[in-house]
């Protein structure tokens, strides 16, 4: 007999929904929440297509994820085309297995038995899915929890599907994330002939002590939590082509990763004064893609930390490590946020896969949240 949890993972991915598009994979599922008694609100925003949908009444548990993946990359080196799923060896292989359509599906089983099991249940169990989380995320999450949170919606608790595990399912849980800064920096000069550098202004002389000094500032060392804020170089760009011409501009872009230590405005404090004290001519434009967020042990943490114990004997790590994720808009409304999903090593690559035994003890894990939450 197939299991539920697998059959409806290759259904999702079966979908080719490169973000963000969606391909069908969200009328799967809301088919199925409505089955079992889901109250379903579909909120499309330019092309993304989202959904939010509940059951009940009371403290709100929410389910969180995306339906949209990355591009497959070149088919041929996959084990099989990337959006006809195959098992192999226990392990099932399809772009979005791992990241993330195999803990949509452990979270929609999981739903539909713990609702077989609880059908009063206290609490409001709800879903929020987007198909906008792997490129811009302007039309996904964030535009969902704005509307949710302009009408008043309380949300207490959240668990995103993204998959936080490294080694074994459930040995690390993220309970927060680094915020994320963007700095797209142009130093200015005066062009002109190499062989006459007194003509000229050459921008990148003139960048050079400023951008090392910025590379060696320690911006904090960080917390219980969080590790120390990083700044990274991510791309410099000057010059015409030409070996003769000194440039008249240099172009810098750098990101910084930091914690609940710092804020955005104290970053972008400190790099101003940098500058200035360098004297450079300069334009920066600031882009945030997201605010650090921290969830303290607590209700969720030790709910989720219970849920992976029982199921695996494991005592899972908190983490803070990694990217962003669509916590941080979440975390805007002061719900408790946790991330806990399959292992990490294959997303976003050639041969993307995941254990289906992990899909299977992941939906368990799920439920079990479930249930001493709003049971």
């Amino acid at each position: 007999m197939t299991c539920p949890v697998i059959s409806l993972a290759r259904q999702l991915i079966q979908c080719p929904s490169l973000s963000p598009c969606d391909a069908g994979c969200q009328a799967i599922m809301i088919k199925r929440l409505v089955s079992i008694g889901f109250t379903v609100e579909e909120m499309h925003f330019g092309a993304t297509q989202n959904f939010w949908a509940w059951r009940g009444a009371g403290a709100t548990l929410v389910f969180a994820g995306h339906t949209d993946v990355v591009p497959p990359g070149d088919e041929h080196l996959w084990k099989n085309p990337p959006f006809e799923p195959i098992i192999l060896d226990g392990i099932l292989y399809g772009r979005g297995a791992a990241d993330m359509k195999g803990s949509l599906a452990a979270m929609l089983v999981a739903a539909e038995r713990f609702v077989a099991l609880h059908p009063d249940h206290h609490g409001r169990l709800a879903f929020l899915i987007t198909s906008d989380e792997e490129t811009a995320a302007t039309n996904g999450t964030v535009k969902v929890i704005e509307t949710l949170m302009a009408r008043g919606e309380q949300l207490d608790y959240c668990l995103v599907g993204e998959p936080s595990s490294t080694e074994r399912l459930g040995d690390v849980i993220k309970n927060g994330r680094r915020g994320s800064l963007t700095a797209h920096l142009c130093i200015e000069g005066t062009p002109g002939h190499v062989a006459y550098p007194h003509l000229a202004d050459n921008p990148i002389h003139r960048a050079l002590p400023a951008l090392q000094e910025l590379a060696a500032t320690q911006w904090d060392t960080g917390n219980q939590f969080f590790p120390a804020t990083s700044m990274q170089y991510v791309d410099v760009q000057a010059g015409t082509g030409s070996s003769n011409v000194i440039p008249g501009q240099c172009h810098v872009q750098f990101n910084f990763r930091f914690s609940t230590e710092l804020t955005a405005e104290r970053i972008k404090q400190k790099v101003a004064a940098l500058l200035n004290r360098h004297q450079l001519s300069y334009r920066i434009e600031w882009v945030l893609s997201g605010l650090p967020f921290l969830t303290a042990p607590g209700t969720l943490v030790n709910a989720v930390i219970n849920a992976v114990q029982h199921y695996s004997g494991l005592q899972p790590e908190l983490l803070t490590t990694g990217g962003t994720s669509d916590g941080r808009f979440i975390a805007l409304t002061g719900a408790q946020v946790v991330e806990l999903g399959p292992v990490n090593a294959t997303i976003h690559k050639i041969n993307e896969c995941v254990r289906a035994s992990d899909l299977q003890l992941l939906s368990r894990m799920y439920q079990r949240v479930m249930e001493q939450l709003i049971a």
